[in-house]
């Protein structure tokens, strides 16, 4: 028979029979698990899932030969055998690097070790530790963290002990001295129309209807100057800040400055009125003068210069009064129209316009020394103190005559002895010829005294000193102390100002 084109092949035989599997822990007698198909010439038998299994742990024994757990893992898992429940705990990167070793079979394929791995973790999952375990203890009761150690903060110093200091004594309510009459000034023509303090207390200036002005000295009575150059009766009255310099308003429309020390007039009087002057303010610096007439204007002059600054259509009716606040930004009008206006000075705008209810001719008006208040003359024989920032009147002092004449007054204080406070009083004059004054806070009259016999039309006071000065209708300058025993006994001063006059009368004789 022809042999075959083709030679037979010679039959080799398969490499499970000489290497041991890649993943085989050694054991003693070298055989491999896998039993060759080639070798009997038997059919091929496929592993069952035992022998896959066994290999599958053969493998992982393997691996833990390979890879040996962490040293804090060796502490827990001593005298244990490595198993997968183990391998279930390892960290992430672990399982992934289980997973890329691989058990390759002749017959079967490649089989995954992975799979394996994932069931065993499963299988340690479902299952908890015993509560005997070190890993339970360890999850069961974690150590707290360690605080580290709060640096030590000196104790405060202990404070000594204070004495107590004693309370100061309660101040007393004061009580009010009256006024007495220290001595009587002569020497005016006709009746007095305003007198007037300078501002330092050691002069009174009086204006009267005979058109002249007298300088008085405060401490004896003595008549210093007669300042003459209006043609008509003077009405109103002024004292600069420095006490140098006084305005007087006449019915001649004029307006004049008077240098005190020499009684001389400055050579340019202020001419822009229609009617007659009746009030007269200097502003607290001195460099303004405010003056309201019988044309219902309100001016406001530069005294350097002496020229209008401003004229502001205030009111009506006749102005009566006018006055600065002390720190010159407002200015205060009053009128027969029954208004009482507070004007802005820098802008000449009306800020405020006072009026009350019965709407009575307003004849005179004054700032309280605090600012905070206006005190009005009304010809309904009352005097009401407003408070011109909410517009309303908060006190109302009656007790005195005025319907006619144009009456005048002056806020003053009280009290300050030993353990006393100070109040305020206001004064006034009646057409009855009394001078009435009255408590602030109460509206109580505290004393009223009969001192002239006509009309009273001006007060004012000194407070420094306890003076008061008062002028009326029966051409007569008083000087009122409250210190009792301090001056002159009532109605021994009145030579001395009969003197002056005779002097001031061999004056204008000698020139």
């Amino acid at each position: 028979m022809e042999s075959s084109r083709y030679p037979k092949r010679r039959r080799v035989s398969s490499p499970v029979k000489d290497k041991v599997p890649r993943f085989n822990s050694p054991v003693k007698d070298k055989a491999s698990h896998f039993t060759s198909p080639v070798k009997d010439k038997a059919p091929v038998r496929f592993s069952s899932p035992d022998e896959l299994a066994a290999s599958s742990d053969h493998g992982q024994q393997y691996y833990a030969q390979k890879h040996p757990p962490h040293s804090s893992r060796d502490n827990v898992e001593r005298g244990r055998r490595y198993s997968a429940a183990a391998t279930s705990r390892e960290s992430p990167d672990e399982l992934d690097h289980t997973v890329d070793h691989t058990v390759h079979h002749f017959y079967r394929g490649s089989f995954s070790k992975s799979k394996c791995v994932r069931q065993s973790h499963e299988k340690s999952t479902s299952r908890s530790p015993p509560p005997y375990s070190p890993i339970s203890a360890a999850v069961a009761t974690p150590s707290p963290p360690r605080t580290p150690p709060q640096p030590l903060t000196p104790s405060p110093p202990r404070t000594p002990l204070r004495r107590r200091t004693p309370s100061p004594p309660a101040v007393r309510p004061p009580q009010y001295v009256p006024y007495k009459q220290r001595m009587v000034l002569k020497g005016h023509r006709k009746g007095v129309a305003a007198v007037a303090f300078s501002p330092d207390g050691r002069l009174i200036a009086s204006c009267s209807a005979d058109a002249t002005i007298r300088i008085w000295d405060t401490a004896g009575g003595k008549h210093l100057h007669t300042l003459e150059g209006h043609l008509a009766g003077v009405s109103t009255i002024a004292w600069s800040p420095d006490s140098k310099t006084l305005a007087s308003g006449s019915d001649d429309k004029s307006i004049r400055l008077w240098d005190v020390s020499t009684g001389k007039a400055h050579p340019h009087p202020l001419l822009s009125h229609s009617s007659y002057i009746y009030a007269l303010s200097f502003s607290p610096r001195g460099n303004m003068l405010a003056s309201g007439s019988f044309d219902e204007a309100l001016f406001l002059w530069d005294v350097r210069t002496s020229r209008l600054m401003r004229s502001l259509p205030a009111h009506s009716d006749p102005i009566g009064g006018v006055d600065f606040i002390r720190d010159g930004t407002l200015i205060v009008s009053c009128a027969g129209d029954g208004l009482i206006r507070v004007w802005d000075t820098a802008t000449g705008q009306c800020l405020r316009t006072l009026v009350h209810e019965d709407n009575a001719a307003v004849i005179g008006v004054r700032f309280s020394p605090n600012g905070k208040f206006v005190l009005a003359w009304t010809l309904d024989h009352c005097m009401r103190l407003w408070n011109y920032v909410e517009g309303r009147c908060v006190k109302t002092y009656q007790g005195h005559k005025n319907e006619k004449w144009s009456i005048s007054g002056a806020f003053g204080v009280y009290g300050g002895e030993e353990g006393t406070a100070y109040r305020a009083f206001v004064v006034s004059g009646s057409e009855d010829g009394n001078i009435l004054f009255w408590d602030v806070q109460s509206k109580e009259i505290l004393q009223k005294v009969e001192g002239h016999e006509g009309v009273v039309l001006g007060v004012d006071t000194w407070t420094e000193s306890g003076l008061m000065v008062s002028g009326g209708t029966d051409k007569m300058v008083r000087i009122w102390e409250r210190n009792e025993g301090k001056g002159l006994p009532e109605g021994e001063g009145e030579g001395d100002p009969v003197n002056g006059v005779d002097e001031a009368k061999e004056e204008r004789k000698s020139s």
